[in-house]
């Protein structure tokens, strides 16, 4: 049974029978719209062709830190930080892309259908731009995730609102993220899209109990303080200053310091729940639902670490694989001078970037290193790598910190480089890595180089330097082997191993001298310029014939 005027309290009067008469008395009091500006984002009319992963960008294009349009315009910076929903997150990050708003976004203003020469592009929302606000995913499973927003532009999958007192913030995002807006807008949105209008109708009850509001927002800040800090552990925020495992170093072993970051986050994730608990208890006492709602979060709606760890029988369980993944990524990083062991965040992000010769950790010269199966070349990169866990964590216990992370792997460092980095390095970065790895059809060779020192040169380097070296090497090998299958004093063992090994190679050989020949050649004698404004998708694709695939690449978003 059900009042008919309790529908009547609900924006929309919907018939919303389920709702509980403290529920539908909520609605009586502020609304959300009372106190903030909801507003829908941008839509750029082209994503391709105006939104970037920051990471794919020259780094001294990009505008942060701007908290109004002017200056960003007069900045004359073409690329800024854009909101655009994201995965399911709570109260900070999916930091990831940016837009072109050149002078105040005088491309995409501009851009039109040249069938109707309408501009095609809307949403621009130009007093809300750059302003401190909170935002949420448009398209949700159920329950709303909103996050910071500041410094930003942002789009109609991340839809935002702004506080009309920005005091007010906080203790917005604060109840925005607990149990009680999942079952208010149940009743005013029908759907799992939730658009500006939906949010602008949620009750938003403020209490007068001041030591409770101080409560809350205490709370609220700690849970902003805590995500922030895990959204910027990785290598993938631009806020990015060092690696996990550095960080937690406590001595020259890397397993004490893999126990020291598993036990940090453990309690940084125990505090974030049990701030959320606490957050919603406060807020069903609020509203009265006590009938209605209960405080718990299971750990698995927890929205930090979510790569890191898994929900196992009720406990967070950390996944080592994955944290030394991020270790040798950044070790990786080291190597090509994208970070450095002398200084915090990016070293070198921008093309044409001189190259520092005094680094502590030697950074590679030509910006190509070869992935192979053995150790060819002074640059082999399993083999810088064991130099950057001896730079990192000194030579003491070098060989234990090498059998650590090989066992987390459960493989070898050199065997997962050649079989596993460059997946994982795909799936980091979303399908636009900023490691463009050259690779043989069937993978016989394989040689990194670094996207932001790309030269129009670089595949002659990697044709000359390594490819056709490595092919003189391997013949050199084989005829090493011959020589074991013909002398009479080797084993049958021997020389049945060394057999095997001449047609291995011979299958090799066959592969990488045909590779040369049809396709590396060519590219290594028509030099390619590239513009990092154009995106991975279109530069990637100029070479596709002789990078690494990558599966859906040129799938529109």
């Amino acid at each position: 049974e059900a009042k008919q005027e309790d529908f009547s309290k609900i924006p929309a009067t919907p018939i919303a029978y389920w709702v509980s008469e403290n529920l539908a008395n909520s609605f009586l009091e502020n609304r959300i719209s009372d106190i903030a500006d909801t507003r829908l984002g941008m839509a750029t009319a082209d994503n391709d062709k105006f939104l970037r992963f920051w990471n794919e960008i020259e780094f001294e294009k990009i505008g942060l830190g701007y908290s109004n349009k002017n200056d960003a315009n007069e900045s004359g910076l073409k690329w800024f930080p854009y909101q655009k929903g994201g995965e399911y997150r709570k109260w900070y990050g999916n930091y990831e892309y940016m837009v072109n708003w050149q002078y105040n976004g005088q491309e995409i203003q501009s851009f039109t259908n040249p069938a109707t020469g309408k501009i095609r592009s809307h949403n621009y929302n130009l007093d809300y731009i750059f302003r401190k606000g909170i935002t949420w995913n448009a398209l949700s499973s159920g329950s709303t995730s909103m996050r910071i927003s500041e410094n930003s532009l942002f789009d109609n999958a991340g839809s935002s609102m702004f506080l009309k007192n920005e005091d007010d913030l906080i203790y917005c995002l604060s109840v925005s993220n607990t149990k009680i807006i999942p079952l208010v807008i149940n009743a005013v949105s029908p759907t799992l899209n939730y658009q500006p209008g939906d949010i602008a109708k949620i009750p938003i009850l403020i209490t007068k109990n001041r030591d409770t509001k101080e409560h809350i927002e205490t709370l609220t800040q700690q849970n902003i303080d805590i995500s922030k800090e895990e959204w910027d552990s990785r290598e993938t925020s631009w806020d990015f200053t060092n690696n996990e495992l550095i960080k937690h170093k406590s001595d020259t072993k890397i397993e004490t310091a893999y126990s020291n970051f598993c036990n940090y986050w453990r309690e940084q994730h125990n505090t974030l729940h049990k701030n959320e608990e606490e957050l919603n208890r406060l807020f069903i006492d609020i509203y009265e639902l006590q009938d209605e709602l209960t405080p718990d979060v299971e750990l698995k709606d927890i929205t930090i670490l979510k790569s890191e760890t898994k929900i196992i029988d009720g406990k967070l369980v950390f996944q080592a694989d994955e944290i030394m993944k991020q270790f040798i990524s950044y070790g990786v990083g080291v190597m090509f001078g994208r970070y450095s062991l002398d200084s915090d965040g990016l070293l070198i992000a921008n093309m044409n970037q001189e190259v520092p010769t005094d680094t502590t950790f030697e950074i590679d010269d030509d910006n190509v290193i070869p992935v192979l199966e053995d150790d060819y070349f002074k640059d082999d990169i399993a083999s810088r790598f064991v130099q950057f866990v001896k730079a990192t964590f000194g030579e003491e216990n070098l060989r234990e910190n090498i059998r650590f992370i090989e066992n987390a792997l459960g493989t070898t460092i050199r065997k997962y480089f050649v079989k596993g980095f460059y997946e994982d390095h795909i799936k980091r970065y979303k399908k636009r890595p900023i490691y463009w790895m050259v690779s043989s059809p069937k993978k016989g060779f394989n040689a990194l180089i670094y996207m932001h020192r790309y030269q129009s040169d670089i595949f002659a380097r990697v044709r000359n330097s390594y490819l056709t070296e490595y092919i003189a090497k391997l013949e050199a090998h084989k005829e090493t082997l011959h020589l074991t299958t013909t002398s009479d004093t080797a084993s049958d063992k021997d020389k049945k191993d060394a057999d095997k090994q001449i047609k291995s190679i011979e299958t090799k050989l066959k592969e990488l001298i045909a590779f040369d020949r049809d396709t590396m050649m060519s590219f290594s004698q028509n030099n390619v310029d590239i513009d990092l404004d154009d995106g991975v998708k279109v530069n990637y694709s100029k070479f596709k014939e002789i990078l690494y695939e990558i599966k859906g690449l040129n799938k529109d978003e």
